[in-house]
């Protein structure tokens, strides 16, 4: 590797993103340095931009959806060399000392990294990551394949699976983006009766491509009474990020039925306690997942077939790909890659 690698930084809050050069970090103890191959943009990538999680070491390279090859290994690693083919998502790495962590919830480390957050991200030729953040990619899924499964896969197929459905219950997925498109196949491959929910009557067909059994439009039909007819859901899973596009949909439930959020939002969701007593509904949230769930994650998409329809852009056009994001111009992912 050259003494130098291509990256994108912003250099403050809500400043632009440009590309420049770093020099070439090298991995330390229980470390190491990956070859970036693709990186996924997230619509969280703008949570960190615009400041939603506070003090971040600015300048920052984002990214938390990658796929590459390690390229170098620190001191103290075991079990991972050079070449292996690795994901690193949202989970950037855990202390394995505090509460969370010694109680098996590393998800919730108290100490949690974030690639893009806590250390130099994805949008790079290379970066250096601790190894408690490496999932393992499995043959028969490229890089661009993977890189969208750290984050957005592994989010809605933990949910899905650690919910109270089980196969032929009634499963909603509130949205048909990013997350929904994915969490679409998951549902459908796990053996759910799959409802997608989306604005507008031209997303039906895509609905139905993705698996969906049923389609409904939120502008031309009651959600909840929709749901009702069908018998209601087991389970909602909101990947929105618009909390008032959720809450028509929570009385869509049926007795016990849950409503998961994975869609991240600073906006407060609205929701009576009458909604969640009558019926004994509950309502959550779920992070994404740790390494292991990732590896989970890739090993499934691989039997099912589950892929992200993505969009793939030069490194170099990150700026634009970003600002097409958060146009909504970008149907589903987008994802850069380094020609690596």
């Amino acid at each position: 590797m050259s003494a130098t690698i291509r990256a994108v930084q912003i250099a403050a809050i809500n400043g632009p993103l440009s590309l420049t050069g770093l020099p070439v970090a090298e991995p330390g103890p229980g470390q190491v340095r990956v070859t970036v191959e693709a990186c996924a943009i997230c619509h969280t990538d703008y949570n960190v931009v615009r400041g939603d999680f506070g003090a971040v070491p600015f300048p920052l390279t984002p990214g938390h959806e990658i796929a590459g090859r390690i390229d170098a290994v620190g001191s103290d690693v075991e079990d991972w060399a050079p070449g292996d083919r690795v994901a690193v998502g949202w989970f950037g790495g855990n202390c394995g000392r505090c509460v969370p962590c010694r109680e098996g919830d590393p998800i919730s480390c108290a100490d949690a990294q974030v690639p893009g957050i806590s250390y130099q991200g994805g949008y790079a030729e290379a970066l250096v990551v601790p190894v408690s953040a490496l999932a393992r990619i499995p043959d028969g899924l490229s890089a661009v394949d993977a890189a969208p499964m750290g984050c957005a896969g592994v989010t809605v197929f933990n949910a899905l699976r650690r919910s109270s459905a089980r196969p032929g219950d009634l499963v909603a997925v509130l949205g048909i983006g990013g997350l929904g498109h994915l969490a679409i196949q998951f549902a459908t491959k796990m053996g759910f009766a799959t409802v997608a929910i989306a604005r507008g009557a031209d997303k039906e067909i895509l609905a139905k491509e993705l698996g969906a059994d049923h389609y409904i439009d939120s502008t031309a039909r009651d959600v909840a009474h929709a749901l009702q007819s069908l018998g209601g859901a087991k389970v909602v899973l909101a990947t929105v990020t618009e909390p008032s596009a959720m809450s028509p949909a929570i009385d869509g439930l049926r007795t016990r039925g849950e409503f998961v959020v994975v869609g991240a939002s600073p906006q407060r969701l609205e929701i009576s306690p009458y909604q969640l007593i009558a019926g004994q509904k509950t309502l959550r949230g779920h992070a994404a997942g740790t390494s292991r769930d990732i590896e989970e994650t890739l090993r499934f998409a691989v039997q099912s077939g589950i892929r992200a329809r993505s969009e793939l852009v030069p490194l170099h056009d990150a700026p634009a790909a970003f600002a097409k994001m958060l146009a909504g111009r970008a149907r589903f992912r987008v994802v850069l890659t380094t020609g690596r």
